[in-house]
């Protein structure tokens, strides 16, 4: 038997064990980047916006302040506060209270960070957290670390195409994996 017949079950088990895992893989994400836990909405002290794109969230978390859901609106303008497109969210007259500010670090943990702060600043005891849909559970992960009081977790829209989501498994997962090995706030 030559060497490259005697590799060719070693190929297959291979391949075969490759599929069975990223087929695992995908079973396992779906409930946490695709389907994530939402909750209910119920009146809160504020209605905080985590930052990035794409910008349909800030628009949510407008449309939620609109409702009254909470008096106050904080948007971590985590694409910088100088980007044209945020001055619709940050530099507007509203009939609610808005303020928007750049995390530091630029990450979810610098956005709970300055959540942490203004939650004592402002003796908030529950708020509404509003991001994108793949982000929902690292992200409740995360703010849960920082803040002692009530969350309820709101998803914006995003796309839904493959390519997207491949790419937020991989992207939430090593995020995920970050702040597994971050300890406290």
């Amino acid at each position: 038997m030559d060497r490259q017949s005697r590799n060719t079950p070693r190929r297959w088990r291979t391949a075969i064990a490759s599929l069975i895992a990223t087929a695992l893989a995908g079973i396992a994400g779906w409930p946490v980047f695709v389907a994530p836990q939402t909750d209910p909405l119920r009146p809160a002290d504020a209605i905080v916006v985590l930052g990035g794109t794409p910008y349909e969230r800030f628009d949510l978390g407008l449309e939620l302040a609109r409702q009254r859901w909470a008096p106050e609106l904080l948007i971590a303008a985590s694409t910088g506060l100088d980007d044209p497109r945020m001055d619709r969210y940050c530099r507007t007259e509203y009939p609610f209270r808005v303020d928007c500010f750049e995390p530091r670090p630029w990450t979810t943990r610098g956005e709970a960070q300055e959540i942490r702060r203004r939650a004592i600043a402002g003796d908030w005891r529950h708020i509404i957290v509003v991001t994108f849909t793949p982000h929902i559970s690292r992200a409740r992960f995360i703010v849960d670390r920082c803040f002692d009081g009530e969350l309820t977790l709101v998803a914006s829209p995003s796309p839904t195409g493959p390519a997207f989501r491949a790419w937020m498994y991989v992207r939430q997962s090593a995020g995920y994996l970050k702040a597994f090995t971050e300890s406290g706030c």
